[in-house]
């Protein structure tokens, strides 16, 4: 049985598109529950209604569901100190 280790182990490698950090690292996932056969994924952005969400979403969908779990979601906005965190690992490794 697959447990929350090999789910974090699945996605730790996604990487956001123009920064050299993964998603995980940058605290845009910023919850991960599995609960049975579904897996829950808190997603905090810096921004509302960023142009990439959902491509940053399926990024951590995709290997998820290809370990054989069913994905849900939510969406939040990061707080102030998460936000200055991001944007300084932004400014550190931008691939633009």
């Amino acid at each position: 049985m697959k447990t929350k280790q090999d789910i974090i182990d699945a996605i730790s490698s996604v990487q956001h598109p123009a920064i050299g950090y993964s998603l995980l690292e940058l605290g845009i996932v910023k919850d991960l529950e599995l609960h049975g056969n579904i897996v829950t994924a808190i997603f905090a952005f810096p921004f509302p209604n960023i142009p990439i969400a959902n491509q940053l979403i399926n990024s951590i969908s995709s290997p998820i569901k290809s370990l054989g779990f069913e994905f849900e979601y939510s969406v939040t906005t990061m707080t102030e100190t998460e936000k200055a965190k991001f944007m300084q690992m932004e400014a550190e490794a931008w691939k633009g």
